[in-house]
């Protein structure tokens, strides 16, 4: 391994030998591929760390002598924390342009559907709905984003942080489209109720489930469970079956062509989001000298949270039933959830 500026003491030009340390590129990390990455460039070690080049320690302590950043805001372990590269790539740049033309379809979308009165047409059942149970879902995807906005916190460097940042404003920019995607609509329908979706998540049974699955995952104290928590356990067997197994499979058969193209970019979103925390996950449970720790710790985690979301899938049953229109039964779509978690934890390797 080259000599890092923390191993020889000394921060001056020359001191220690680093990636590329023979070159005028003056990059000092080891690139995941042949080449560095723009990605890689814009976050690798963007992170300070006093392990690898702060010889000084933090520059700045909180008042209990704590660095800024601590390995043990998780209970999971690495041998290298920086060895993680999100497989999407995303940064700031990225982020901002993917989540300006996911809005703007959007938008395109709703403008245009209203235009052409496509909300007077809908199935007057189904409008209930969307009220109800949809209104209600935005709950559900405001408080998984508020806890991967604290979760990102703690992030021990900057690759983890982006990829549990960018997973949060995904979250946050849905609840923000249903709510107004709600609200235009609803100035087209008569007798509209914008409270209905906060009353069925406060008070309806169908839904108290999903609330104690968000709310015990908003109230974990580990960044990574939560992370674990919302993509691997949460996201497969009540996210996608909310979303793709009710919502973009019922709109339609209802005269709803609006709600799964409001909805579908979410899927993207969470596809990109499965991607970076498997490759997370994979890492930490494989890792050369933590391995059979993490393994535990994950299975555990598992075990919390799958009880958790199981309930709340059952309990989202009655949601099927209600559509004049049934194109899908709830015993099919819980079949694919429970078959997509079993693919990502096989993939991981975990739940055995």
């Amino acid at each position: 391994m080259p000599a890092v500026s923390s191993s020889v003491g000394s921060g001056a030009a020359g001191a220690a030998i680093f990636a590329d340390s023979d070159s005028r590129k003056y990059r000092y990390f080891q690139p995941k591929g042949q080449r560095a990455t723009h990605y890689e460039d814009v976050t690798v070690d963007v992170q300070p760390d006093p392990e690898r080049y702060l010889i000084q320690d933090w520059i700045i302590n909180f008042s209990n002598g704590r660095g800024a950043y601590v390995k043990d805001a998780t209970a999971a372990l690495s041998s290298n924390w920086h060895a993680f590269r999100a497989p999407d790539q995303e940064w700031e740049r990225t982020h901002y342009q993917r989540q300006s033309k996911i809005e703007t379809m959007v938008q395109s979308v709703i403008a245009n559907g209203r235009k052409s009165g496509a909300p007077k047409t809908f199935d007057r059942v189904w409008v209930k709905i969307l009220q109800t149970h949809l209104g209600a879902w935005k709950h559900a995807e405001f408080g998984l984003g508020t806890s991967l906005m604290q979760a990102q916190r703690y992030g021990y460097t900057q690759m983890i942080n982006n990829a549990t940042l960018t997973n949060s404003s995904y979250k946050l920019r849905l609840a923000q489209d249903i709510t107004l995607y709600l609200a235009e609509i609803g100035m087209d329908i008569e007798g509209w109720d914008d409270e209905l979706g906060k009353k069925a998540w406060l008070e309806d049974g169908i839904w108290q489930g999903t609330r104690e699955a968000v709310e015990t995952i908003m109230g974990t104290e580990d960044y990574l469970e939560q992370y674990f928590a919302i993509n691997i356990v949460f996201e497969p067997l009540v996210g996608e079956l909310f979303r793709s197994g009710f919502l973009m499979q019922s709109a339609a058969a209802n005269h709803d062509f609006i709600t799964p193209s409001v909805i579908s970019a979410a899927e993207a979103d969470y596809e990109r989001n499965l991607a970076n925390t498997i490759d997370l996950i994979y890492l930490l449970a494989n890792d050369e000298k933590h391995a059979a720790h993490n393994r535990k710790l994950f299975n555990g985690w598992l075990a919390k949270h799958r009880a958790l979301a199981d309930k709340a899938a059952l309990a989202l049953q009655p949601v099927w039933s209600a559509p004049h229109s049934k194109p899908v039964s709830f015993d099919d779509v819980r079949a694919v959830s429970q078959e997509r978690i079993g693919q990502i934890l096989g993939e991981l390797g975990l739940g055995t």
